[in-house]
């Protein structure tokens, strides 16, 4: 296994964070914003990038490289928690909302081109993260990981924005022209949870090679438990929003319904 990294190293990996932390704290205290910006959204924000970051660098980081639990672990902060922090911090609401008209266009055009529309699609978003998990435990990466440092960071970054695309598709309430019905995220979401599943039965059956039966049990567990808790709180968000959606049409059906009035 390698060493993680220097020390100016990994702290220059808390630089980004910061930045964005920074960015988003001082859009959240522009003026441009009726009412202020949700202190709830702030602090979500700031957990997200915590949690995130300690998954690049620091102990928890290093200790990823020397046990396989921790390891899986990590990887559940930066593909799932992390960005569920993120998605409920609506950073896209935010920046429409702060930013100069022209940027603010921009950012509309790019939230509305054809990238965007295949990239925020949840089957799309869903291979491309489940589907990398399942490349990274069963296949070499898994250990190029463990030998390389770029290569457990450019690891990571995949997982980090995998998880967001993949946490908005599902549950984001940022502005999305492409979102598609909740009828199709539920059964994406019904599916990845099923693959997810398999991988983590399979991890404790089968370990990746070079690590020990008993850590490789205590990553699957982790996996299936861990994940399964982040994966109901994703459930019970797109059925609260189905929900909503179904609330706010049923005023005007009883309009309707009470403006023909009785039959005759």
């Amino acid at each position: 296994m390698h060493e993680h990294g220097g020390f100016l190293l990994e702290a220059a990996l808390f630089l980004p964070a910061l930045v964005a932390v920074a960015a988003y704290l001082f859009s959240a205290a522009s003026p441009r914003i009726a009412g202020g910006w949700p202190k709830r959204r702030s602090a979500c924000f700031i957990l997200g990038a915590i949690t995130a970051v300690s998954t690049f660098a620091g102990p928890f980081a290093s200790l990823s490289h020397q046990d396989f639990a921790a390891n899986v672990g990590a990887h559940l902060l930066a593909g799932m928690v992390a960005p569920l922090f993120l998605v409920m911090s609506r950073p896209i609401t935010l920046a429409l909302r702060t930013l100069e008209v022209l940027p603010a266009r921009r950012l509309s055009a790019l939230l509305k081109s054809k990238p965007a529309r295949v990239l925020s699609d949840p089957s799309v978003a869903a291979v491309l993260n489940v589907g990398g998990m399942w490349v990274m435990y069963r296949t070499d990466l898994y250990q190029g990981m463990q030998d390389s440092a770029l290569i457990h960071w450019l690891v990571m970054g995949h997982v980090l924005a995998a998880g967001y695309l993949f946490t908005a598709a599902m549950v984001g309430r940022d502005p999305a022209p492409h979102r598609p019905k909740h009828g199709y995220r539920c059964a994406v979401l019904v599916a990845t949870i099923a693959a997810h599943n398999v991988l983590a039965k399979s991890l404790y059956a089968m370990p990746p090679a070079g690590v020990p039966a008993g850590e490789a049990e205590t990553g699957g567990q982790l996996m299936y438990y861990a994940g399964g808790t982040v994966e109901l709180a994703l459930i019970i968000l797109l059925w609260h929003q189905w929900y909503r959606t179904g609330a706010r049409k049923v005023p005007a059906a009883v309009v309707r319904s009470s403006s023909t009035g009785p039959a005759a």
